[in-house]
């Protein structure tokens, strides 16, 4: 019933050579070999995706585990992933399932189709489909016919990405996708060649092309000691999304022991609320801390100051948010979605 799938955004060249135009790396991949990704491969000229339907994830989760805190709050979303990726951070919390497609073939999945997906997230009583724990650049056609055949029944189309895209991708995910959490990860290109093997502007025009094109974008950072933590890091991205939007929520994540970077120490809270007052001093309207224990996780109206939104957790206790999308105490417009029908650019 299933077989490799031609992989789309990419270009032939001679010798039987192709140029995959998906991700920012743009790899030049020879006949027999496969992109950075591992999940890409040229056949004779052809590229064609390997994980086409092949999911090694499937779960239900809060949309605020994504986290996403202003897209249909308190819902849940159906998550789905395939393996491979194309970054290799040296920190990855999910590198069982984003290295394995380097190591095996054919690369491990459960065998599924779009309308399986679909019908299995409305069954589950979501209201969005997620592309997440890996990659989903890496797995764009299943996830852009997940996304159309969602989109026909209701659902929202979520992608939690590393933003690494080109532009043509961008522009072709931004056509069905709802809403994004796009990681930032530092401030600097040697971070980002050094830690994850990539490069931040990509990453910088992948966040501002989605924000142009009208999805609603959250941004996330892993403060990680010793490499991100420092006031000029801070103080670049969160300049940089005020320069977009202020209302653009900022996720600050405390990192943990993992993968390749199990020497280091947990982050300190401290450094995350050095963070957080960067975000706020650059006019940052929402800042969320992650990973890490807090009195208080709400968000408040930022014209009344009272409280839209309080959350234990990923659980979502109290909404004080209209149908129509606004504060019930002053009636000012919520800064996000409450409905996808109703996207907010």
């Amino acid at each position: 019933m299933f077989k490799d799938t031609e992989a789309i955004l990419y270009d032939k060249e001679p010798n039987g050579v192709v140029i995959c135009r998906l991700c920012a790396h743009q790899c030049r991949i020879t006949s027999g070999k496969r992109g950075l990704c591992g999940v890409r491969e040229n056949r004779e000229g052809t590229l064609f995706s390997l994980v086409y339907g092949r999911l090694v994830a499937q779960s239900v989760d809060c949309i605020e585990k994504k986290p996403l805190y202003h897209f249909l709050p308190g819902s849940s979303s159906y998550s789905i992933a395939t393996a491979g990726c194309n970054m290799s951070c040296s920190h990855c919390q999910n590198y069982q399932i984003s290295r394995e497609a380097q190591f095996f073939t054919p690369i491990p999945g459960r065998m599924t189709s779009p309308d399986d997906v679909v019908t299995s997230a409305i069954d589950s009583g979501c209201l969005s489909i997620s592309y997440t724990y890996t990659e989903p650049t890496i797995f764009m056609e299943f996830a852009m016919d997940c996304a159309a055949r969602g989109k026909e029944k209701g659902l929202g189309n979520v992608f939690v990405t590393n933003g690494f895209m080109t532009e043509k991708a961008v522009e072709l995910a931004a056509g069905a996708l709802d809403a994004a959490n796009i990681d930032l990860k530092a401030s600097t290109d040697e971070h980002y060649r050094s830690i994850c093997g990539a490069r931040l502007t990509p990453v910088l025009e992948t966040i501002r092309g989605f924000f142009e094109k009208g999805v609603w974008i959250e941004v996330t950072t892993l403060v990680i000691p010793g490499f991100n933590d420092d006031p000029r890091s801070f103080d670049f991205i969160a300049s940089f999304i005020a320069s977009l939007d202020p209302a653009i929520p900022w996720h600050i994540s405390r990192f943990f022991p993992a993968y390749k970077m199990q020497d280091l120490p947990p982050t300190p809270v401290q450094s995350l609320e050095r963070a957080k007052k960067a975000g706020e001093d650059a006019g940052l309207k929402y800042v969320y801390l992650g990973n890490v224990p807090v009195k208080k996780d709400e968000t408040l109206c930022p014209k009344c100051g009272k409280v839209l939104l309080k959350r234990s957790g990923y659980t979502l206790l109290a909404n004080g948010i209209t149908g129509e999308g606004r504060c019930e105490h002053c009636g000012a417009p919520f800064d996000g979605v409450v409905a996808v029908s109703k996207r907010k650019s």
